[in-house]
């Protein structure tokens, strides 16, 4: 029967403890917090809620200025199939990300689902880069609405005293009232209530696509009356061939990033499992359809070669004659600003809320006001510490960290997926004060012997099943293959090859991509190192393609909603394509990012482990979840 073993200072204090609790993996979502004492968000959102927050936060004024850069430098007239390859790029993500909101519709987004998949410690990585990217991202973009709200006030110096940027000489710095008296206005707006702060980042979400909507069809006007001058080239539409347009495609990537804000609501979602794949999809396509059509008009107006890199869309107007369109370019660019700082601040509150639930942070940020029912306090905590970078630093430099957080939680996310598929967690931790319930119910299946053998109960400190069983790790993987091999494989040993295949393909992705992307690596080193990433990916795509996905995956989570298609080749293919990008962000950028990673680490070393929520939980067969609970006088939500 369930017993536990060890006490904390023992789990604590042995190297073996110190390791398990890095693979240690919590519920599907917060069922039963209402049992264990935690406020619920209010259900408020519907699809439209959705597709506002998703489109907001993805459609940046970066849009207003990428189609100049990347026509000049990359892709030419291709321009559209730029945005068209990155879009399908963002779509593999969207895929994963729809998958596990609907099956998983709690708080947390990619730390969510990657503690309930992958495990504890890197959940907390994955929780802390998130961290980073909100909080340095609504800093960036509430820095960036000052100078074009000057513009709509007439010049670079005419905003009121009160708001204009001054320069302190004693401190060296440039401060902006302006755009940390945004990010208190947004921040207040959040406190308000979720369903009133997606109705209002709607109505500016809708201002920012008026413009865009504007240019386009002004644009086509005017491309059709002069006859698309930009595409009657000699150098045709390819001038700086396929590797140019692809080139710009991992460019604009960037632009579809911040559809994932959507998920970070799930718990705030009426219907989940219906309304979170529709919000995803919708806002994509509704992104991608946008900047397809902006990027064809533009290109059509003016040669590649003649665009304006810092204003290409006025400057594109302003050469047919309608200098006035600058201003509707404007308000469109202010728009997508102030949606984005919204789309930005709205998710971290709710990151930092999921973190402290699992005892991972202080619970100070696990509070949710009864009247408004969102996290109030996170809330203001991550609205002062914005306003404060936003007034005192330009955090520009730092923009690069952004990515950092956004690319890993893509790529960790297509690893649950696969996760999910083939080794879905077959163990459920329950608190230790259930125990006597454990107990009696383990008593009970072992004396009816269910299954021919005793079901094992472990704590988490010493026996909760990892990801990859690595004692005796040699002998049971070659037999495990021998045994795949003559078409006899148990499912045992199916759960470990495909344990070790996701580990080793995810090596491969890996490998191919830094030594592809390394050119100061030695020729030699570098065809080996691609040859043996090449290799392992596809021998991991052949090996999960022909073994069978674990029968689990259909009860695991909330049932009936969307699932991933072409697994295991579209989240293979996203975590490739994700991996290539963030190798290719630059060694600065990882200098940085490493920074905060480590000292994320020294905080859930000392903290974190320490608190965790499943220090004392101990784990059961999932199949003896329903009946612990009703033993318990619970019932399962």
């Amino acid at each position: 029967m369930g017993v536990l073993v060890d006490s904390q200072k023992e789990r604590l204090g042995s190297p073996w403890g110190d390791l398990k609790s890095l693979v240690r993996r919590k519920q599907v979502d917060s069922a039963h917090s209402k049992r264990l004492g935690h406020h619920q968000l209010a259900k408020e959102l519907t699809v439209p809620h959705l597709i506002a927050i998703g489109v907001g936060s993805t459609i940046g004024a970066g849009v207003y200025i990428l189609v100049g850069t990347v026509a000049r430098e990359h892709a030419g007239p291709a321009l559209t199939f730029s945005f068209l390859v990155a879009g399908i790029a963002a779509a593999l993500s969207a895929f994963c990300y729809a998958e596990l909101a609907s099956r998983c519709p709690s708080a947390g987004s990619a730390y969510h689902y990657s503690y309930i998949c992958v495990g504890e410690g890197v959940a907390w990585l994955i929780g802390w880069a998130l961290i980073l990217e909100y909080t340095i991202g609504g800093s960036a973009v509430a820095r960036g609405i000052s100078p074009n709200l000057a513009l709509l006030f007439g010049g670079e110096n005419s905003l009121p005293f009160f708001l204009a940027r001054q320069y302190i000489h004693g401190l060296d710095v440039v401060v902006d009232p302006c755009a940390a008296l945004l990010v208190f206005i947004v921040t207040g707006l959040l406190c308000v209530g979720i369903k009133e702060s997606a109705l209002a980042q709607a109505i500016v979400t809708a201002a920012n696509v008026c413009a865009m909507i504007f240019v386009i069809v002004a644009g086509s006007y005017l491309g059709y009356k002069t006859g698309w001058l930009g595409y009657e080239l000699p150098t045709g539409y390819f001038p700086f061939g396929v590797d140019g347009m692809l080139a710009g495609s991992a460019t604009v990537f960037f632009a579809y990033i911040g559809f994932d804000s959507v998920t970070s609501t799930a718990e705030e979602v009426k219907n989940p499992q219906r309304d979170l794949p529709l919000g995803i999809a919708a806002s994509l396509s509704i992104c991608c359809g946008l900047y397809m059509l902006i990027s064809f008009v533009i290109v059509g107006l003016v040669p590649y070669y003649a665009m304006d890199p810092d204003t290409p869309i006025s400057s594109a107007f302003a050469s047919h004659g309608m200098q006035w369109a600058a201003y509707i370019i404007t308000i469109g660019a202010f728009t997508a600003l102030c949606s984005t700082l919204m789309g930005s601040i709205l998710p971290q509150p709710r990151i930092l809320m999921a973190m402290a639930r699992d005892g991972l942070l202080p619970s100070f940020f696990s509070d949710v006001n009864k009247r408004s029912q969102v996290p109030v306090k996170c809330t203001l905590a991550t609205g002062m510490v914005a306003a404060t970078l936003s007034f005192f630093m330009d955090v520009s430099q730092l923009a690069g960290m952004v990515s950092v957080g956004t690319l890993l939680a893509f790529t960790i996310v297509a690893i649950s997926v696969l996760i999910l598929r083939y080794v879905p967690p077959d163990e459920v931790p329950f608190p230790s004060s259930l125990q006597e319930s454990i107990d009696s119910v383990t008593l009970r299946y072992s004396t009816q012997g269910i299954g021919g053998k005793n079901p094992e109960i472990s704590t988490s400190g010493d026996s909760s099943q990892p990801l990859l069983d690595i004692k005796n790790v040699g002998v049971e993987k070659q037999e495990a293959l021998a045994s795949f091999i003559v078409g006899t494989l148990n499912e045992e040993n199916r759960r470990k090859v495909a344990g070790w295949t996701i580990m080793l393909l995810c090596v491969g992705a890996f490998g191919l991509t830094f030594a592809a992307s390394n050119l100061w690596i030695p020729r030699l080193i570098r065809l080996t190192c691609c040859g043996v990433g090449g290799v392992l990916l596809l021998s991991g795509l052949i090996v999960l393609t022909c073994i069978d996905q674990d029968d689990a995956r259909h009860n695991f989570g909330h049932t009936g909603g969307f699932m991933c298609p072409f697994v295991p080749l579209l989240p293979i293919a996203c975590i490739l394509i994700n991996v290539y990008l963030l190798v290719n962000l630059g060694a600065a950028t990882w200098a940085r990012v490493s920074v905060w990673l480590l000292i994320g680490a020294v905080v859930y070393v000392f903290y974190g482990r320490s608190h965790s929520s499943l220090l004392d939980a101990v784990y059961v067969p999932a199949a003896h979840a329903d009946e612990i609970y009703r033993t318990s006088g619970d019932t399962l939500a």
